[in-house]
């Protein structure tokens, strides 16, 4: 059994708390407000101000937003739609787009990080009928599963976080993977943002054909894993010609006591068997016996 680190625990925690401290303590009253404000009807109707305070002071509440944005999504709070949308109506498509990019997956590690050395019995003991279902998904197609949970919106984000944090999984395949499994629900949703008036609520931004369209596009890492594994295959078995016929029916490797056994029976019914041992027939009962015997 691999054992965690102590120092990288002490190391994790401590990068954690000084984040959520720096937030506090720099930007206390701002984060407080603006945590207390993430609904959509407060967005729309600050939004006005909210524009006049970033062209007057574009780096601090950058600064803000993607603290503010880390903070939140770190510790799995509500408010990652809002926020998304804010960064869509408050800087644009492009500058929102690559904010909320680089703080949601810097936030998802966060809370992958914190899961995996803190809370992991605790998570393992609730989600523990899931947990098995995504370690042979990761153990089977490895990233391409990640990416597959990244891409289809129906996974809650906050429990791929903490759900992979219990896998095998390195921390740099999860925020490599996650950074571009979330970029075009973030492309979407910021540029939703940037329509800010005419949404009425969240679920406006993902209609049915969207959906269903992204869960498609989820199936595509999987789809690309199987072709691959066949042209490997191919590749591999090209410098081999195809029998047009073959001497036996049955090949059987071990002259085991199942390997005898299954000889027999194919012998028995008319196939041709073809027994291969590089030692003694009979296996470890035989052998077992003997040595009994003497």
């Amino acid at each position: 059994m691999k054992h965690t680190n102590p120092q990288k625990k002490w190391i994790g925690l401590l990068i954690t708390i000084s984040i959520i401290a720096l937030v506090f303590i720099v930007f206390r009253e701002n984060v407080l407000n603006l945590l207390a404000q993430l609904n959509l009807q407060s967005l729309k109707d600050n939004y006005s101000e909210l524009q006049i305070y970033f062209r007057d002071h574009p780096v601090q509440l950058s600064l803000l937003y993607a603290l503010t944005y880390v903070t939140v999504t770190a510790l799995s709070l509500p408010g990652a739609v809002i926020l998304t949308l804010a960064g869509g109506a408050i800087f644009g498509l492009v500058l929102g787009t690559i904010l909320v990019s680089f703080c949601s997956t810097i936030g998802a590690t966060a809370a992958f990080l914190i899961t995996r050395y803190f809370f992991r019995n605790s998570v393992r003991a609730r989600f523990g009928d899931k947990l098995k279902t995504i370690n042979e998904g990761i153990k089977k197609d490895g990233a391409f599963y990640l990416l597959t949970l990244r891409l289809v919106p129906i996974f809650p984000f906050f429990a791929i976080n903490v759900l992979m944090a219990l896998t095998p999984i390195k921390t740099l395949t999860f925020y490599l993977v996650s950074q571009l499994g979330m970029l075009l629900g973030t492309i979407i949703f910021v540029n939703a943002g940037t329509q800010l008036a005419t949404l009425n609520s969240t679920g406006d931004i993902l209609s049915v054909n969207l959906i269903i369209s992204l869960f498609v596009l989820g199936l595509f890492p999987i789809v690309a894993k199987i072709a691959s594994d066949l042209m490997n295959r191919r590749r591999i078995y090209a410098k081999w010609s195809k029998p047009k016929h073959f001497d036996y029916n049955l090949i059987v490797i071990g002259g085991g006591a199942a390997g005898l056994v299954s000889s027999y029976v194919g012998a028995a019914v008319n196939a041709r068997v073809a027994l291969i041992e590089k030692h003694k027939m009979g296996g470890c009962l035989l052998y077992t016996s003997d040595a009994a015997d003497e």
